[in-house]
């Protein structure tokens, strides 16, 4: 297949999964087994096209990040206990996401992991879905420090491959009681530190493929697949907030479950 051709289905991947509760790890790794591409060589193609899907984040939600960057300079409450709030809930999975790099690097080259953990996390969107309770809408800036910790803690969970980062915040911040819209939105703006953390790590350990422009592919791809990520990603967030806020979860719950068996048979009988 040709290469452009890669850049831009891996970057619309990116793009339609980064923000939806179905893994955009997970799908990227059954692609590889799909389209058929070398993964090890489009491995930094894949963590730097994240920087697309993190931009699209900071222009739909500009005047909010505007307002707390005013706020933070006038030393507002609600602007300190929105960063409080955010750097609470990033905290827990960087320092796990160091410890234990080596092991999240081994479960990242199985696809059958990914299989497994889409079920699951289904049934658990399923469940929480039935069974939590959630409040009123209110604000990032106005959540107690306790759930953004949790929300943080839940996070960790998308170190397994499959689990999905996004599913894993929103659906732990339902558990604890926050409203759909708050949740969706607490998950975009934690995107922000996570992504940035884990391509700033994983450029930094490839500092010398970098260098010397042995990546194993082109910054040509790179650039189509970022701006491709970029698009999609921006509308798939203007969607889903405005869907979740009306219909719920469900619907990416049985998604993930039909996905996650359908690879499992494809995987065993090819």
């Amino acid at each position: 297949m040709d290469t452009i051709v890669t850049a831009i289905l891996l970057g619309i991947v990116e793009g339609l999964t980064e923000f939806l509760p179905v893994s955009s790890t997970g799908h990227l790794i059954l692609a590889t087994e799909l389209f058929g591409y070398d993964a090890h060589q489009w491995a930094m193609f894949n963590v730097v096209i994240q920087l697309g899907a993190i931009l699209a984040v900071v222009v739909q939600y500009w005047r909010t990040f505007w307002a707390v960057g005013m706020g933070l300079l006038k030393l507002e409450p609600i602007s300190l206990r929105f960063l409080r709030n955010l750097l609470a809930a990033f905290i827990p999975s960087a320092v796990l996401g160091l410890l234990l790099k080596e092991q999240i690097d081994v479960m990242l080259g199985s696809p059958m992991v990914v299989c497994w953990a889409l079920i699951v996390g289904g049934v658990a969107i399923l469940v929480i879905e039935k069974y939590a309770k959630t409040g009123e809408l209110t604000g990032i800036g106005q959540l107690p420090l306790r759930q953004a910790i949790g929300v943080g803690f839940a996070q960790c969970l998308a170190m397994v491959p499959g689990v999905s980062r996004s599913g894993a915040t929103i659906m732990g911040a339902l558990a604890m009681g926050i409203e759909r819209r708050t949740a969706a939105e607490f998950s975009f703006f934690l995107a922000i530190p996570t992504m940035l953390g884990a391509t700033t790590l994983e450029l930094i350990d490839n500092r010398e493929a970098v260098m010397s422009g042995t990546m194993g592919v082109g910054w040509s791809e790179i650039g189509v697949g970022f701006a491709v990520s970029f698009v999609v990603a921006l509308a798939v967030i203007r969607l889903f907030v405005a869907y979740v806020s009306r219909s719920g979860f469900k619907p990416f719950a049985w998604y993930r479950i039909v996905a996650g068996a359908a690879a499992i048979a494809w995987l065993t009988l090819r």
